[in-house]
């Protein structure tokens, strides 16, 4: 936790934040903050800075108050992220790694190839989803959630919603057959998506590129999501 992200829905009085019981262990245990404390913090949504902690007394939960706030989050990526649904045990990391890496447009999309058991997982309540978001903001010191979607249809999505997000964008498949080598530092908006293991079957793919979409590979090695993702980023978008 890189940051102690405060959120107006804790907001004790003007200026006063509560913590979390999360945020107060994490305070406690692992910064080891005493009454006075400066801390890194920022708003949720908002911008970033530094806080006076004050710890957790019989009658009060710890809170953050004095706020200094001058610093923006970091930029986003100028892309929207379009991810057949991976297992659940595979999707917490690949949801904290993707926002830490500054993704704010995320679709959870299903594919032939996407056990359908996965769409039952408890991982996929908001709750969980926000969680694993949060998680990957603190890593990366940034403040902004991100946008996401379930999609449990793949055509309706591809046909109706994909032609809107395209608009102004490059469209890159990431698929390993009959594919041209993944471009190295775009610099356009762009929408990635990115299959299950088991890859796209032929009609997902031709979905995808009749709707504008062009096939990139990243070589002869097969990777896994949770690795194929912080790759691809970076290779089109390198800090």
């Amino acid at each position: 936790m890189n940051i102690i992200l405060l959120d107006s829905n804790n907001t004790l009085a003007d200026g006063f934040y509560g913590l979390t019981p999360r945020q107060q262990t994490h305070i406690s245990n692992v910064i080891k903050a005493k009454q006075g404390d400066i801390l890194r913090v920022g708003i949720l949504n908002g911008k970033m800075g530094e806080g006076v902690y004050e710890p957790p007394s019989e009658d009060q939960a710890g809170y953050i108050h004095s706020l200094s706030l001058s610093m923006l989050p970091p930029e986003p990526l100028p892309m929207v992220l379009v991810m057949a649904l991976p297992r659940p045990n595979m999707l917490k990391r690949t949801l904290q790694n993707i926002t830490a890496m500054g993704v704010k447009h995320l679709y959870l999309i299903h594919s032939a190839k996407v056990e359908k058991s996965y769409w039952q997982s408890p991982v996929l309540a908001t709750e969980s989803i926000q969680q694993c978001l949060l998680e990957g903001l603190e890593q990366a010191k940034d403040t902004v959630m991100p946008n996401w979607s379930l999609i449990p249809r793949f055509r309706p999505f591809v046909e109706d919603q994909l032609p809107d997000l395209l608009r102004d964008k490059v469209g890159l498949l990431a698929h390993p057959y009959l594919a041209k080598s993944c471009p190295v530092d775009i610099q356009e908006p762009c929408v990635l998506a990115l299959g299950p293991e088991g890859g796209w079957n032929e009609f997902e793919v031709s979905k995808w590129l009749e709707a504008g979409m062009e096939s990139v590979h990243l070589g002869e090695r097969i990777l896994k999501v949770e690795t194929v993702v912080p790759v691809l980023l970076s290779r089109l978008y390198p800090a």
